[in-house]
């Protein structure tokens, strides 16, 4: 009996040992992928994707400045599929693109979505290829608050604010916005609204006929398929991402073979803490249109 619980042991002993080895080496391999830097493929026009909603521009930019120091890439395409997200980041990837594309020709395609801030995005390249379906535009700024007072008093809850300023409690959600608060919020958002629209302009002047104000006119959150959005110029051409490729190919007149080249980037050595930070910002940007305290100004769908 003695000699069979002492085998049973080892076995449990090498079963643990072995299940240990090999989350030793997923471990490993998941790190190794994470590992590096921006890698590519060899082609003459770089494709940079905008996936999903804009809370950072660090990995967006990463790619345009690794696109930019390339010296086989001839052309970049930004290929958005975004309904929009923070202001801020989204003119900071703006900005880059304009830079860059007085050296290196920048171009947009528009997979399924480029609303709002992947709009936004868009209408910094020198030209617009969107699917015909695609949805775009949505071209307006939005700021979410919640009122929860009427809950609270239902709660027997009595929230107590200590604030050193004014305004500092504006969109608190244990009371409504007074009537000089909200005109503050809406003189804000009025800005970055017409924020949005110069810079379109800047690009789109000669293209949008009727001019800033006819610009105006359809930037008021409206969305438009891709060929709605092409009548009024705020599309140039009805084309896939492969069909843009090519046609970009042909006017810049490559002598390269055509392909594409698709940038991606590898976060380096991420720590436990950083992922865990990482998942708690995925969580505020699943959640933030139902945040409870003053929330970034979004260009949103």
């Amino acid at each position: 009996m003695s000699n069979e619980r002492s085998r049973g042991i080892v076995g449990i002993f090498i079963l643990v040992f072995t299940l240990f080895i090999i989350f030793l080496i997923f471990a490993f391999y998941t790190i190794s992928n994470l590992k590096g830097t921006i890698t590519v493929d060899s082609a003459p026009i770089g494709v940079i994707e905008v996936d999903g909603v804009i809370m950072d521009s660090k990995i967006t930019i990463k790619k345009l400045l690794k696109a930019e120091e390339d010296k086989g890439i001839k052309a970049i395409i930004m290929r958005i599929n975004s309904p929009g997200g923070a202001v801020g980041p989204t003119q900071e990837i703006y900005e880059e693109i304009r830079r860059i594309d007085e050296k290196k020709p920048v171009y947009a395609s528009f997979g399924t979505v480029a609303a709002s801030g992947g709009y936004y995005i868009g209408a910094a390249c020198r030209k617009i290829y969107s699917n015909a379906g695609a949805l775009t535009g949505s071209i307006g700024v939005i700021m979410n608050f919640m009122n929860l007072e009427k809950v609270y008093e239902w709660a027997k809850v009595k929230p107590e604010i200590i604030k050193a300023g004014k305004y500092k409690d504006i969109g608190s959600s244990s009371r409504g916005m007074t009537n000089e608060e909200r005109l503050l919020m809406q003189e804000m958002i009025a800005k970055v609204h017409d924020q949005f629209i110069n810079d379109i302009y800047k690009v789109r002047s000669e293209k949008i006929e009727g001019g800033k104000e006819a610009l105006r006119s359809y930037a008021q959150g409206q969305i438009f398929s891709g060929e709605g959005a092409r009548e009024r110029g705020l599309v140039d051409e009805i084309a896939g991402l492969w069909q843009a490729g090519r046609m970009i190919h042909d006017e810049l007149k490559l002598e390269s073979e055509f392909d594409l080249k698709f940038i991606k980037v590898k976060k380096e050595n991420p720590s436990l803490f950083e992922m865990i930070n990482d998942m708690e910002e995925k969580v505020k940007t699943l959640t933030s249109g139902v945040t409870l305290y003053p929330v970034p100004l979004f260009l949103h769908q």
